[in-house]
């Protein structure tokens, strides 16, 4: 039996809406998911906690390069000591990369043990009694206990808990660092 045309054309694009529906079906299907509900993906990369919207601050003390921040009392208690230890540490283990990072220690009130801070953490750059509206932009929330982390071009982005596993820091800074151009 011979086919007319009719049916031949009719039964090729029948084959050819199964092919593109196999090849658009997972796409389509893929961006309802995640932009039409409310599922997310559950696994992370990053080990610190976002701040998202990312926060733009004053270039004053930020100067195109990545920076750590330690906000506290200048009395440094033993919560202020671990934090700065964290912070000098996770630079340090950078090695190649250290000199693409800062650190900067924001104190809030009472400063500052100098004598301290000069032989433990020499090149910190220490501010004392910063300017309200930048302490301002920063997380409230367990602010002795955390560790910012400022991008090149001045944005607030990144929160770290120095009580949990400083190697979460190390790895994001080292991530954040080789997929860098800036900084």
């Amino acid at each position: 039996m011979v086919e007319s045309d009719n049916e031949l054309r009719s039964r090729n694009l029948r084959m050819l809406a199964v092919l593109a529906g196999l090849f658009l079906l997972p796409l389509v299907m893929a961006f309802w998911v995640y932009y039409g509900t409310d599922w997310r993906p559950v696994r992370r990369v990053n080990h610190g906690e976002l701040i998202t919207p990312a926060r733009p601050l004053p270039t004053a003390g930020f100067h195109h390069k990545w920076t750590l921040v330690y906000i506290g009392d200048g009395q440094c208690d033993p919560d202020c000591r671990k934090a700065l230890y964290v912070m000098r540490q996770t630079r340090l283990a950078l090695n190649n990369d250290m000199t693409r990072v800062n650190r900067l220690f924001l104190v809030d009130a009472n400063c500052c043990d100098r004598e301290f801070l000069a032989q433990e953490h020499p090149g910190m750059a220490v501010a004392a009694s910063p300017d309200r509206a930048l302490l301002d932009l920063f997380p409230e929330q367990e602010r002795s206990h955390s560790l910012f982390v400022v991008d090149p071009l001045g944005n607030l982005m990144m929160r770290y808990d120095v009580r949990q596993d400083p190697k979460g820091l190390l790895q994001d800074l080292k991530k954040l660092l080789s997929l860098s151009h800036i900084g």
